[in-house]
């Protein structure tokens, strides 16, 4: 890395906190220019796709410079702090090697040199902090190609000797060539999360005017170029009489200042792009079971009054948690997911039930690893530390990662049921729903009874309708006979 201060000055990037990240957007700075920091120190707090990770710096010394102000998305890999190791105060940035040398040489010098006072500005990765380190020699065109072969023409026709004019043709046929035209147009400057982006929309950067610096094409470049994209192109005809004008559609319209735009980014745009993918890969079915759980209610109060379960947190979804891992023990095959490259069906002898949570930065999916092998008030303990460190933000992206199966709980929104979208990679997810008193036929008479919904949603690629119902009236057999726990255990 050519910075100028190389010996003393360290530049921390930001890095990849979780599988496949390209971005994330700086919460929060811990530190100001001018503090000193220790190896270990969390400096900032940042906002992946996933969840929001606080950084600890890797060295010791002084902070010289923050490189992107609170708010800023910011490509991994990408520098966002400048810490001096050596303890001492900042120094004015010398003069780089490459500037310098271009100088000296006389190429482009007016055009690499900048203003005084321009400040120092966010590099590439790879890149030195020198603003002239990061600025791109301008894209000669065809007729500078021109200019500059026929200048070496006429210097070799001029030269001292036969070897000299021996080499008049190759400069001549070079120079013909470029006269000829370009037929290879320059490869567009774009970082990869653009060129994913312009991937995944169908957009040819080649067809992008680039608005960034140096010629670089930005997000909005590529946003920009879906507009027209997505218009209907009327077809080119030359018709004998002027055909009459398509009436275009009305532009939405839109009340600026009663209306609040809220950027998509961070956890809410990545559960969007999952549930897309989700929605349009695996093949949903939703099956349906409403049933009566008077006596699993009874036991959430009896536990209540456990000294087993003394600090923990005992409520219906401990008990409906636990319904399910003996389901999935009773019908293991629903415990699986789909291989698509491999074209194989996985099944997994562990599970690790998700629970779905919503946040201030929208809904998040952490799961217990292992759950399978916890014991009631173990599963308890993991269920309270699960929903308490989602409601402060603090889920890692670890803790999301690999889960088998999922449950949500629309129930406690006062919802009776819904038709729950897989978690990507899973192959059932269980919803609950409110659990209210109604009229049902109990003992041959109707009686108010604790009654709610249960949805289960599954993979009709792995998950026969014989697997999936079997499944969901497991669960349904055991929230209404708890004692079922300890006989199918």
């Amino acid at each position: 890395m050519t910075t100028m201060t190389e010996a003393s000055v360290r530049e921390f990037k930001m890095p990849d906190v979780g599988e496949g990240l390209t971005e994330a957007e700086i919460l929060k700075w811990y530190v100001q220019p001018g503090d000193t920091v220790t190896d270990g120190q969390v400096v900032c707090e940042v906002e992946t796709a996933k969840a929001a990770v606080e950084l600890p710096i890797p060295y010791d010394g002084v902070v010289r410079d923050l490189r992107f102000p609170e708010g800023t998305t910011v490509d991994v890999g990408t520098a966002i702090i400048a810490v001096d190791v050596s303890g001492g105060a900042a120094a004015p940035a010398p003069e780089s090697e490459e500037t310098a040398s271009d100088v000296s040489d006389g190429s482009d010098a007016s055009e690499e040199k900048k203003p005084e006072g321009s400040g120092r500005q966010p590099v590439l990765v790879g890149y030195g902090v020198a603003t002239s380190s990061t600025k791109r020699r301008p894209r000669k065109g065809p007729e500078a190609v021109v200019s500059q072969a026929s200048t070496a023409l006429q210097t070799e026709l001029n030269g001292h000797g036969p070897a000299d004019t021996a080499a008049a043709p190759s400069a001549a046929s070079a120079a013909s060539a470029a006269s000829a035209g370009t037929a290879e147009k320059p490869r567009p400057l774009a970082k990869p999360p653009v060129r994913k982006l312009a991937k995944d929309l169908g957009v040819d950067l080649a067809t992008i005017t680039p608005s960034g610096p140096d010629g670089i094409i930005t997000r909005e470049d590529v946003h920009a170029a879906t507009v027209p994209a997505q218009a209907p192109q009327p077809a080119v005809e030359a018709p004998a009489a002027p055909a009459p004008a398509p009436v275009a559609a009305p532009a939405p319209a839109y009340d600026a200042a009663r209306e609040t735009r809220i950027p998509i980014k961070g956890v809410r745009k990545a559960t969007a792009q999952a549930m897309i993918g989700s929605a349009f890969t695996a093949p949903h079915v939703t099956e349906f079971v409403t049933v009566d759980v008077t006596r699993t209610m009874k036991l959430v109060e009896e536990l209540k009054q456990d000294k087993e379960f003394a600090g923990l947190r005992v409520n219906p979804l401990l008990l409906i948690a636990k319904a399910l891992l003996v389901a999935i023990r009773r019908n293991p095959d629903i415990n699986a997911s789909w291989d698509e490259a491999a074209q194989e069906i996985v099944v997994k002898h562990y599970v690790n039930l998700g629970i779905a949570a919503a946040t201030p930065r929208g809904l998040i999916v952490p799961n217990i690893k292992d759950a399978h092998v916890q014991t009631l008030p173990q599963l308890a303990e993991s269920l309270g530390a699960l929903v308490s460190t989602a409601r402060e933000g603090r889920t890692s992206p670890g803790a999301m990662q690999g889960g088998t199966v999922t449950i949500t709980n629309v129930g406690v929104f006062g919802v009776d049921t819904g038709t729950p979208i897989l978690n990507p990679g899973e192959s059932a997810i269980l919803a609950i729903g409110a659990i209210k008193l109604q009229p049902w036929v109990h003992k041959g008479k109707v009686k108010p009874r604790q009654v709610t919904t249960l949805a289960l949603s599954f993979d009709h690629r792995l998950v026969d309708g014989e697997l999936g119902s079997r499944v969901l009236a497991d669960v349904a057999a055991i929230l209404e006979q708890p004692k079922r726990l300890m006989t199918w255990s």
